[in-house]
């Protein structure tokens, strides 16, 4: 039997980082920069991430938070004031130390050093904070909710498009409360609209949960996290919100008066999202044709592809091609493509691209006022219908778009999820063959943490839903109760 052809040239089977470059590149969001381990978002690409930060800055501000926006460059000593903070970033920073160079001999030189070096920002907790000290002075000031949509650095040597590159888009919300109380239920809060996003908008599957004490990000309390599984069965940290304590006020001052008279540092939180997003996208819904999107970020529903003869009827296809369009667009995004490239192109270019209906629309459908396309979430199902009908029925088929790219992704996820190892050996033996998410008990301790870095792979959270049951711990064999998830990841 004949093997069927598909419109990337590697598989999900054959190299999985191979397949993942080739999606990106066939479905052209992005590509290599010449500066190393920076990537150029295209502009398919960008309008991914504009609906994603379109659908979460709404939820934002729904909830009272408002944007601003902070500077890139960030005094060295100022992460000094807070050295757990510092110490879990020292690795990644980049500094700039200069201001100006020199021409000499052929070469640009650096030159008038810098009195204090600046870190180009890879976060924004202290320089935020900074400005929050000089905001509050009384209880009355807080709460404070902000947010930013921007670029960090964080140096890179090992990089991948999406998933780990020097310099990445992020939003990084920071808030300051008066009370521990509201500092962690805003946390929570945070923490469930990042699961929101992932389950309902992105139809991924994900865990939430806590990250473990020494996986916790740098100076936080607690520290939230949305894990997803990858089609190879691979974890991805998808977002995270934290909660700080007073760690980080302690640090830049923000104090206030409070009810009762007396100074008080604020408790504080922050919460991102990234860039990252769009690599889950890919490996929780792509397949070996290329991209495949959830209705909410594609740039569009619907494309459709006028097929051209050079014949008289030509500029009557175009017509009708738009009066799809009108008959449609009030239940969905659609795009017309007029370029002059031969239709077949055009068509493989949407599957790549994962645009969930692709109308072809020649003479035939002219004359029949019928609509002939393409299902991309349902194995390149070919449907013909009235246009009547296909205008009628357009809002149900984006949904059930979604419902398929969901079950699609949650019965890719149960196959890989693992229970009833009870042992280190059993999970050595499992993950020298294999890859997934093994869930299992851990006592809590640090004892043996080091044999699960040998494996190559971590506690990726304890979930949200803990069981409660004793059972034995994984590493120590001892009694144990909470239930963790160990899983490679990216």
């Amino acid at each position: 039997m004949t093997a069927k052809k598909h419109a990337l040239s590697v598989t999900r089977d054959e190299d999985f980082s191979a397949w993942y470059q080739a999606v990106i590149i066939g479905a052209s969001i992005a590509e290599n920069s010449s500066v190393r381990g920076c990537m150029v978002i295209k502009p398919f690409g960008f309008a991914i991430w504009e609906r994603m930060q379109s659908i979460l800055d709404s939820k934002f501000k729904e909830l009272g938070h408002s944007n601003c926006y902070f500077p890139l460059l960030i005094p060295v000593d100022l992460f000094e004031r807070e050295a757990e903070h510092v110490a879990g970033f020292a690795k990644e920073m980049a500094i700039v130390t200069h201001h100006r160079i020199e021409y000499k001999d052929g070469k640009f030189i650096p030159s008038s050093p810098l009195e204090t070096p600046l870190a180009i920002r890879p976060t924004s907790e202290l320089i935020i904070g900074e400005s929050m000290s000089r905001w509050v002075n009384s209880y009355r000031d807080l709460p404070i909710l902000i947010n930013q949509w921007c670029n960090v650095i964080r140096w890179e040597m090992r990089t991948r498009m999406f998933l780990r590159t020097s310099e990445f888009l992020w939003q990084e919300g920071h808030t300051a409360h008066e009370t521990e109380e509201e500092a962690r239920l805003e946390a929570k809060t945070m923490h469930d609209v990042y699961q929101w996003f992932i389950e309902d908008v992105l139809k991924m599957y994900c865990i939430p949960g806590e990250k473990p004490e020494h996986d916790r990000f740098a100076g936080a309390v607690k520290t939230l996290t949305i894990e997803a599984m990858m089609q190879d069965g691979k974890s991805l940290q998808m977002a995270t919100s934290h909660y700080l304590g007073n760690n980080f006020a302690k640090a830049v001052n923000i104090q206030f008066q409070g009810r009762d008279g007396s100074l008080h540092y604020a408790h504080t939180t922050s919460w991102g999202s990234t860039t990252r997003m769009i690599g889950g996208l890919i490996m929780a819904h792509a397949d070996d044709d290329g991209l495949n999107l959830p209705s909410q970020v594609a740039p569009y529903h619907v494309t459709i592809i006028p097929i051209l003869k050079g014949i008289s009827q030509d500029g009557e296809i175009i017509e009708y091609c738009h009066e799809i369009k009108q008959s449609i667009q009030k239940d969905s995004r659609v795009f017309v493509d007029l370029k002059e490239i031969p239709a077949q192109n055009k068509k493989w270019d949407y599957v790549r691209k994962g645009i969930p209906f692709i109308c072809e629309i020649g003479i035939n459908e002219l004359q029949n006022k019928t609509v002939f396309f393409t299902r991309r979430a349902n194995e390149l199902e070919k449907v013909r219908m009235s246009l009547e009908e296909f205008a009628a029925s357009i809002g149900e088929f984006i949904r059930e778009h979604d419902e398929i790219l969901k079950r699609k992704n949650a019965l890719s996820c149960s196959q890989k999820m693992i229970y009833g190892i009870k042992t280190f050996e059993e999970l050595k033996d499992f993950f020298s063959q294999s890859s997934g998410f093994v869930m299992a008990k851990w006592s809590g301790s640090k004892e043996n943490l080091e044999q699960i870095d040998e494996l190559a792979i971590s506690i990726r959270c304890l979930p949200r839903e803990q069981s409660g049951d004793l059972g034995k711990c994984i590493l120590t064999g001892k009694d144990a109760t909470i239930d963790i998830v160990l899983a490679k990841s990216y």
